[in-house]
């Protein structure tokens, strides 16, 4: 192993262990108007990636249109896999820390900064986000009482509360995968990127975040979910906009969670 190799694993054994700190309640707030500063900074870059987020709900909407069980498990995965997704705009955000200038190509290969275990985490949030689509087909086999309908028809059931018992069972089992997913992926990446952390530990760290601040957490996980809501109602077309200020956001949220390496 060369004198190089040998330094570099040197240097990442001795990295501490992030250590979260108590946030109040009303952060998302504050990363948000962040987020949207960062977007006004960088809008060419950040708005390539929002369109490429557009780009995936348009394609999940019209290739599943009338086989919505499998469009649920898709819009799912869409926001499981959002934040290996949005690592370009985390990059967007710290190059602008840094005095770094906006650029687009960088973000593009931002991966390659820590591939292996950046690789570790895609395959654990794959690997949650293809068992909640196999657990979604099944509870539509055991609880959809009707015949499956279109994109419009199932919206229709959902708001007057037809066909409650799959709602129910629907939604909680997946409440429980988005915690999972939502958990060990609030600051892995930016840790990964900016301290070239493990993914273990960088899982163990988001978890650790997460419980350290519940409430703040919760709004901040509502708050994304509404405004992802609000870019599939808008016919995709708020997803160009919003998804890069979550992408940004979720940046500012990792640096305020997270105590700095000294």
């Amino acid at each position: 192993m060369s004198q190089s190799s040998n330094a570099k694993l040197e240097e990442d054994a001795g990295l501490p262990f992030p250590k979260p700190r108590d946030i109040p309640a009303s952060s998302p707030i504050t990363w948000l108007k962040k987020g949207f500063s960062d977007l006004r900074w960088c809008p060419i870059p950040s708005l390539f990636y929002g369109f490429c987020f557009a780009g995936m709900g348009l394609l999940i909407t019209f290739v599943f249109e009338h086989a919505y069980e499998y469009t649920m498990a898709m819009a799912s995965g869409f926001l499981l896999l959002g934040p290996f997704l949005a690592m370009g705009l985390y990059e967007i955000s710290r190059r602008r820390e840094l005095g770094a200038g906006c650029a687009l190509t960088p973000t593009l290969t931002v991966w390659r900064r820590n591939a292996g275990n950046i690789g570790i985490f895609a395959v654990v949030l794959g690997v949650v986000f293809l068992v909640w689509a196999r657990a979604s087909l099944v509870i539509f086999a055991l609880f959809y009482t009707t015949e499956v309908p279109n994109l419009t028809g199932f919206l229709s059931q959902v708001v007057k509360l037809e066909n409650v018992e799959f709602l129910l069972v629907y939604f909680g089992v997946g409440f429980v995968f988005a915690t999972i997913a939502f958990a060990i992926s609030v600051v892995s990446i930016p840790l990964m990127l900016d301290r070239n952390q493990d993914a273990i530990t960088s899982m163990l760290g988001s978890v650790g975040a997460l419980f350290r601040n519940p409430g703040t957490m919760f709004v901040w996980a509502l708050t994304v979910v509404i405004l992802t809501l609000i870019g599939f109602m808008t016919f995709h077309l708020g997803l160009v906009v919003l998804m890069p200020i979550i992408g940004h956001a979720s940046w500012h949220a990792y640096r305020d969670l997270i105590e700095p390496l000294p």
